[in-house]
């Protein structure tokens, strides 16, 4: 069984691309439901979709190398073409996809190095597989040891420290651009996790005025509340605009929010007042063409990137400690997966011995019909624990040096010893047998 994945982020794709691929929520719940229910034939065996502003990844576990097949569902669930996708996109297998994920988790392919969110997003991730039993054991194990290296990078390091989230970074621009932001009076479209993430940003650089739009009600309100915030719905957008100084854009709505024609119509009613219009969402809320009209700056996801804090400096000099923690995980994960080449051996051994144990106990007792009840009990439960401690040892030591060197001769020594079928399935994942080939099949 082999770990693949494809996907395209940041560095390889462009933005509209991004946004054209990126996936919500119940896109893909219905995505990975559609897969669970058998509605597309395919040799993968495990799905799970990590969806950001940044990136679009798709993991699979499969019995074949089966990019094309992973390819031609992120096509058919984006509606795109592979003339479109191919130039852009990458493609991993096995513990290179162990690798770039756990990078990933650790913050270390982010915009904004050392990021927070995008752990939080790998276990969301998980968490949507799961609901939809598309994630099995090799992707559960995958994802889990992700989401604890993340963790240690982040407790063990100072990859994470002075904050500069996408979030973080959209308030940084607002206050470089502007330059008197604690009088400013800011506007946040979106009641999300980037958008609350911003008024916490803004909060912590002393901005005053915030006023929180969002599409319902309730969650605007949620979030101002949390912050001593103003809140809105939609139809304000446009008194709003009028009023605004920085207007910081993170919905989750699949079109434009903020036409050119809005920002235009607003422009007219503030004579000589800049309006700097900031847009973290992914599609993007606000049209590309209002960066044209005079008195408006404009930054978005692509143009952030070269505007990041000095902080970010720093945290530079952490990514070699995080690279020895990520390796520590690397290993352990890897000595996992070939820990799993010995089971199927010690199931069949195991297997085979309780079938003659109980060959021989039937056979013991049928020439043996007065026992009683508790007499072939106690039988029953004597071979039972010969078998038991007979096997104990020669298995563990299997378990033992599943992840020395050796392992491939012990796993053969031992099918030979014991009689067992040599037919098992193989591990892409370092080239030996594989428990997981046999269950997929």
């Amino acid at each position: 069984m082999h770990i693949i994945s494809l996907g395209l982020n940041h560095t390889s794709a462009p933005l509209h691309l991004r946004e054209r691929l990126a996936f919500g929520e119940e896109q893909i719940r219905a995505s990975l439901a559609r897969f669970a229910c058998g509605h597309v034939e395919s040799s993968l065996a495990e799905l799970v979709i990590l969806s950001t502003c940044n990136r679009i990844e798709i993991y699979a576990a499969s019995n074949q190398l089966a990019f094309a097949e992973l390819e031609a569902f992120l096509l058919d669930a984006r509606a795109v073409s592979s003339q479109e996708l191919d130039p852009y996109i990458y493609r991993r297998h096995d513990m290179d996809v162990v690798g770039h994920l756990f990078r990933v988790a650790a913050g270390l392919d982010s915009l904004v190095i050392g990021e927070p969110q995008i752990l939080g997003q790998i276990t969301r991730a998980l968490e949507l597989a799961r609901g939809q039993n598309s994630a099995g054991p090799i992707l559960n194990r995958l994802f889990q040891a992700a989401i604890h290296a993340g963790k240690r990078a982040r407790t063990e390091t100072a990859i994470s420290r002075n904050p500069a989230s996408v979030s973080s970074l959209a308030a940084s621009v607002a206050e470089k651009t502007l330059g008197h932001i604690k009088t400013a009076k800011v506007v946040v479209l979106g009641a999300g996790e980037m958008a609350e993430l911003a008024v916490e940003a803004l909060r912590k650089r002393g901005v005053e005025k915030i006023q929180v739009i969002n599409r319902t009600l309730e969650r605007a309100q949620e979030v101002a509340k949390r912050w001593g915030a103003e809140s809105a719905t939609y139809e304000f957008i446009l008194p709003a605009l009028c009023e605004a100084d920085i207007v910081i854009s993170s919905t989750s709505a699949p079109h434009i929010i903020l036409t050119a024609e809005m920002v235009e119509q607003a422009m007219h009613r503030r004579v000589h007042h800049p309006l700097v219009l900031i847009d973290i969402a992914v599609p993007r809320d606000i049209d590309p063409d209002a960066a044209n009209i005079p008195g408006i700056k404009l930054f978005d996801m692509d143009g952030l990137n070269s505007q990041l804090e000095d902080s970010l400096a720093r945290r530079m000099s952490e990514v070699p400690h995080v690279k020895q923690i990520l390796d520590e995980e690397l290993i352990e994960f890897e000595n996992y997966l070939k820990s799993l080449e010995m089971l199927p051996i010690i199931a069949d051994i195991r297997q085979q011995a309780e079938a003659i144990r109980m060959a021989e106990l039937e056979k013991t007792l049928r020439r043996m019909p007065d026992l009683t009840d508790a007499e072939r009990a106690r039988i029953e439960a004597l071979t039972h624990s010969l078998v038991q401690k007979i096997l104990d040892r020669p298995t563990r030591r299997l378990r033992d040096e599943s992840t020395c060197p050796h392992a491939p001769q012990y796993a053969t020594v031992a099918r030979t010893l014991f009689g067992l079928n040599h037919d098992a399935g193989l591990c892409g994942i370092s080239g030996e047998t594989c428990p997981i080939g046999k269950a997929a099949d």
